[in-house]
């Protein structure tokens, strides 16, 4: 006997019985014996079916919620019961929900009615209410009712990425004499949200992978796609290469355009700081410079194979500092005060950043201090020179303060007694 002939069950609750019912007697069905059209049409169908029962499903939400389902056992949220119920994500709960409380609302009537006959998906159900909630909140409710009415209309040829773009210019049919104004607002919001959002971190994992994420504005992003898919281009890879490189998976060849894309920086169009460029330096003694095997350091401290040193020299916008070889004039004596780029390498090389005890500054973010001053004489050389960060340099400066040098080449600070 199922559950819908038993006295005092709900409609509901006997549908729900019965379609578990019909569902049950379909796990054993031999599908084998469906054609092409037919497992389409059904396929299709069945998508049908779901966002029929997803109306369904909306409306008893919420009259879950107002019974107080989630009270019962003390859960702060319907959505969060039913995250916790139902072992679904809380975000798939709390998006579900966000639906079934616009659907409730008399604007959206004519959105529930065509998720309840299959003409509108959940997803574009959701991309209507959102975008028609975005709107102005004094807008007329005639203009609100023929938003909605356009959106349904464009969901017949739209999927929910598209509908969801229209959405943003919906203000441009609806109601054109505020239309732009509105979305310039919107636009400059996303972008101020966007940029408030932006983040980059890189973790080097100690065996030769560096791990990354980031947030970018979606117009640099685009920028960033479009020229990483330019490099990856089997064309540009055929002239760059001289014949067609297997074909690898998209994250792979993007992943390999990326590391192009940094290698093809020109270092001189990169900002200086401290009166270096932003150039990697690569350290390699002599012999293995001219072919020999060994490896090689970069002034951060990685270690390369001397084969891709040899390429990024040769290629790459980096400066090989050759140990051993011949050298360029370090030593400028009085004739200038500031430091040459050259003699900012050496230091950087040499140093490895801030030279102050307990400083981890980098030698990028450092300034060249003569040692001693130049207003006390020194001289412009790296051997009466360091590497300070900006707020040791000032102290280095201070007469407030005395600096004892240390056999390792650093310098402590202490104020003067």
């Amino acid at each position: 006997m199922s559950a819908a002939t038993v006295a005092g069950v709900h409609p509901v609750t006997g549908l729900v019985a019965r379609t578990a019912d019909n569902v049950a007697a379909m796990r054993d069905a031999w599908l084998f014996s469906m054609d092409a059209a037919a497992a389409g049409q059904a396929l299709v169908e069945l998508n049908r079916l779901q966002s029929e029962l997803t109306e369904l499903q909306a409306r008893v939400a919420v009259r879950a919620q107002q019974a107080g389902t989630a009270d019962q056992s003390g859960a702060t949220s319907l959505a969060n019961w039913l995250a916790v119920t139902t072992r679904q994500s809380r975000t798939t709960t709390h998006r579900f929900m966000r639906l079934a409380e616009s659907l409730d609302r008399q604007t959206f009537e004519p959105v529930r009615v065509a998720l309840s006959e299959g003409r509108v998906n959940p997803d574009q159900a959701l991309v209507i209410t959102d975008a028609v909630d975005a709107l102005p909140d004094d807008l007329d409710r005639d203009i609100e009712d023929k938003a909605v009415q356009v959106l349904l209309a464009e969901a017949a040829h739209h999927d929910p990425v598209a509908l969801r773009r229209l959405g943003k210019r919906l203000l441009d049919v609806v109601a054109p004499e505020i239309g732009e104004a509105h979305e310039a607002k919107v636009i400059e919001a996303e972008e101020e949200r966007a940029r408030a959002h932006t983040r980059l971190t890189m973790t080097d994992d100690g065996h030769g992978i560096t791990y990354g994420r980031f947030q970018l504005p979606t117009a640099q992003a685009q920028m960033l796609k479009k020229a990483l898919h330019a490099i990856a281009a089997p064309k540009a890879q055929t002239a760059r290469h001289g014949s067609l490189p297997v074909r690898r998976p998209g994250p792979e060849r993007l992943g390999q355009a990326f590391c192009e894309l940094i290698e093809r920086i020109p270092a001189g169009v990169l900002p200086e700081a401290c009166g270096v460029n932003a150039t990697a330096v690569v350290l390699m003694g002599l012999e293995t410079f001219r072919g020999g095997h060994g490896v090689a350091h970069l002034d951060t401290g990685a270690t390369i194979s001397a084969g891709q040193a040899r390429r990024l020299a040769c290629e790459a916008g980096i400066i090989p500092a050759v140990l051993g070889g011949k050298s360029q004039v370090l030593d400028l004596g009085r004739t200038r005060r500031f430091h040459t780029k050259i003699q900012r390498i050496a230091m950087a090389i040499r140093d490895g950043g801030c030279t102050a005890e307990g400083c981890d500054w980098p030698p990028g973010m450092c300034h060249a201090h003569h040692d001693p001053a130049w207003c006390q004489g020194g001289v412009t050389d790296i051997d009466h020179a360091r590497l300070l960060c900006p707020k040791h340099h000032a102290r280095a400066h201070d007469p407030a303060y005395a600096s004892t040098p240390r056999p390792d080449g650093k310098i402590t600070f202490h104020r003067r007694t």
